[in-house]
């Protein structure tokens, strides 16, 4: 099929342009305080906060990655995608009882609480960085191949018009045009996805066809501990320590909890996000692997999601899921530029000017927004340098690098208040020395592999087996310095750690009940899918 867009496909995208920028325009009269800017004024449903967890999660790499990873090794890396189930309801159960009654804006701001200043300056540079340096251009990377292999868009221009239409929602409308925007997506994305799948499986012969036409060990998401991509024990033990990190302490994501309206409703969000994370495997993955079999085995890799589309689908279906590509592009961009002028407006320019008043933090966080959107397009030029093949994978061993020091405080933080801000500093850094060294040794021993064996085996080690150790590692330096150093103020703590938290009766709500039923049902689902692709 040509990689031309009919006049139907044309329609629908240009409709879905437009729009998000009017969901930004009507939602810029609630951006005008911070709390109305940065956290939709705290008054945002569970409906919404789920399909934008979602949304926000899913962004052009996912397509690429899972379906490219998928064709290459199967269902396995579908692990992420599952373990992310369990995670969000740690998030939901565990962390946002201690998020929305510590009131805070922004997850640094819990840490400087919980720690003191260094850590919340810490973490708020660490965040900033990596959100410019790594999920702008991945995800402008990813989405350029995609929209120039299925539509023939140049790929530099392509991107170019989704960073400026994503800017300005984002600048006009704060986190509730994200949030909003985010839902209509997330509906998009899952429609396009599930269309492109299901014509796959009928053009490949149905599921049996194409499990006749892959190799065995695609359908099995358990590996051996000597796979070099999911060995069961990084799986099972690493890629946890990673979802924490993403899931419940990352900005970019939790700040969709905290705008929740209350408890429930947040609690209700991230069981319904729970619930959409089942879908990946099955509209992502398996394309992947469904294209494998209608190729023959010829297409596999980053090409795979796109050969499907540009394949298979007819005028009209095709505008749908680029739709979806541009949402699946566009919800997670806003929600990196949203969360960057929130890190930096809040954690940064209110301790730099503590005077502002409220105009004044909302006209810098749109200004900080700009500037993001400007770094976006900055960014542009230098994206075709981001070659790996499975970028999915890529982008997870980056991400377990940055979470196990990240998640040990956190953890340590809200279950032990006998750890200090002298035994997080320490961690935090010693997992930021680390982490670093051990990305180099990669590189360079992909550019030119070491002599030395010792050099060679520490760079060739699974990158879910180093999120451990590094976890490991950071938490006895946490724990060791902690014990050696004085003890934390405990009037300081209140609301923070679970024993300086007052148990108070909560009156059980008939959604609170709901969120309960559904939770137990959502993990015997997951542990169902589990056992039938052991």
């Amino acid at each position: 099929m040509s990689s031309t867009l009919s006049i139907p496909d044309l329609v629908i995208i240009v409709v879905y342009i437009l729009m998000v920028i009017g969901i930004g325009v009507y939602f810029t009269r609630r951006g005008k305080t911070p709390e109305g800017y940065f956290l939709a004024g705290r008054n945002i449903g569970w409906l919404a906060i789920g399909a934008s967890l979602f949304a926000t999660n899913i962004s052009s790499e996912h397509l690429l990655g899972l379906a490219g990873t998928g064709s290459k090794t199967g269902l396995a890396v579908g692990h992420f995608e599952w373990l992310a189930v369990l995670i969000v309801l740690l998030l939901g159960w565990v962390f946002t009882p201690f998020y929305l009654k510590s009131g805070v804006f922004t997850m640094p701001e819990f840490l400087e609480r919980r720690y003191g200043k260094s850590a919340r300056w810490y973490l708020s540079v660490i965040s900033i960085v990596a959100y410019v340096l790594t999920k702008i251009s991945i995800s402008l990377y990813a989405g350029g191949i995609l929209l120039n292999a299925v539509v023939g868009w140049d790929m530099y221009t392509s991107a170019v018009v989704i960073v400026l239409i994503t800017g300005i929602y984002t600048v006009l409308g704060g986190l509730s045009a994200v949030i909003y925007t985010d839902l209509v997506q997330m509906f998009l994305l899952i429609a396009g996805s599930i269309a492109l799948t299901l014509i796959g499986l009928d053009r490949a012969g149905g599921w049996d066809a194409v499990v006749a036409a892959t190799p065995p060990d695609f359908w099995h998401m358990f590996k051996p501990m000597s796979d070099p991509d999911f060995p069961w024990t990084g799986i099972v033990f690493g890629a946890p320590i990673l979802g924490i990190w993403y899931w419940c302490t990352d900005q970019y994501i939790v700040q969709r909890v905290l705008s929740a309206r209350n408890l429930d409703h947040a609690q209700a969000g991230t069981v319904f996000a729970g619930f959409l994370k089942i879908l990946p495997v099955f509209v992502l993955v398996l394309p992947g692997i469904v294209g494998y079999a209608l190729s023959g085995g010829e297409v596999t890799g980053d090409q795979s999601f796109a050969w499907m589309i540009t394949t298979l689908l007819p005028s009209g279906l095709k505008g749908l899921v680029v739709a979806g590509l541009l949402a699946a592009l566009m919800s997670s961009l806003s929600a990196m530029f949203n969360s960057t002028s929130t890190l930096f407006t809040i954690d940064i320019y209110q301790k730099l000017r503590p005077d502002a008043d409220e105009r004044e933090t909302v006209r810098v966080g749109r200004l900080v927004t700009v500037i993001m959107v400007a770094l976006g397009l900055l960014w542009i030029p230098f994206i075709g340098l981001l070659s790996d093949e499975r970028m999915y994978v890529y982008l997870q061993s980056v991400q377990g690098y940055i979470s196990p020091p990240i998640a040990a405080v956190f953890l340590f933080g809200i279950f032990w208040r006998r750890v200090n801000a002298k035994g997080a500093m320490a961690a935090l850094l010693t997992g930021l020395v680390l982490g670093a060294l051990r990305f180099v040794l990669e590189i360079s021993h992909k550019l030119e592999p070491f002599d030395n064996a010792v050099l060679a085996g520490a760079a060739s080690v699974n990158f879910l087996h180093v999120a451990i150790l590094l976890f490991l590692v950071c938490s006895g330096v946490l724990v060791a310095v902690s014990l050696a150093t004085e003890a934390p103020d405990r009037a300081r703590l209140l609301h923070l750690t679970f024993s300086e938290t007052p148990r108070l009766k909560v009156r059980t709500t008939a959604m609170r009940t709901a969120n309960k039923w559904a939770s137990v049902l959502l993990v015997l689902l997951l542990l169902y899918l589990w056992w039938l692709f052991r």
